[in-house]
């Protein structure tokens, strides 16, 4: 019973992070990084290809050492269903959120929390769903829906806020593959 619910999870979850027809408000691209809004339903996509292979994405996402090589000098990364995706940056309360279901090297769908500037988001979270599609050898295709968003001031500018800033994020780690590691400094 318990596989059957992980396989309709994993299926409901790929659905939101594919191609949606919903009415899209808009386009643009932040660096290598594609960003696409919709209000109907209401959800944000982002899409970058990574110049390198599934598995050393795969790694930078799900693992400890992976996470602080491009995002934060610190993370927690428990890969279970209610399991901790946590960033921690300094001086801040930490970001990601709980994981609700992973497909190794497919897909990685965390209940995440916005920042602490936006209560409300933060403790209601939105659904954020990562798949990872190999393009060749070294190259993969890193694309995130996040879906869940309610009416409301505060939702509204949580949501033009984490608009740039998952973009960000994403540019993150397409640095990562072309620049290195980064060299965190010694707190």
């Amino acid at each position: 019973m318990r596989a059957s619910i992980t396989a309709l999870v994993v299926a409901l979850c790929a659905s939101l992070a594919a191609p949606t027809n919903a009415k899209t408000t808009a386009t643009f691209d932040r660096g290598q990084v594609h960003v696409t809004t919709s209000d109907d339903p209401k959800r944000i996509d982002w899409d970058v290809v990574v110049p390198a292979s599934l598995d050393a994405v795969w790694d930078a996402f799900t693992t400890q050492a992976g996470m602080t090589s491009w995002i934060a000098p610190g993370a927690t990364v428990d890969l279970r269903s209610g399991g901790d995706w946590l960033v921690n940056f300094p001086g801040a309360a930490p970001g990601g959120g709980t994981i609700v279901v992973y497909q190794p090297k497919t897909l990685l769908a965390i209940r995440a929390m916005a920042p602490e500037k936006f209560p409300t988001v933060r403790r209601e979270r939105t659904l954020a769903v990562f798949t990872f599609t190999p393009q060749g050898a070294n190259s993969t295709d890193v694309h995130l829906a996040q879906t869940g968003w309610q009416d409301g001031d505060e939702w509204s500018q949580a949501y033009a806020y984490l608009t740039d800033g998952n973009a960000q994020l994403l540019g993150l780690l397409y640095r990562r593959f072309t620049k290195g590691p980064i060299d965190w400094p010694k707190m």
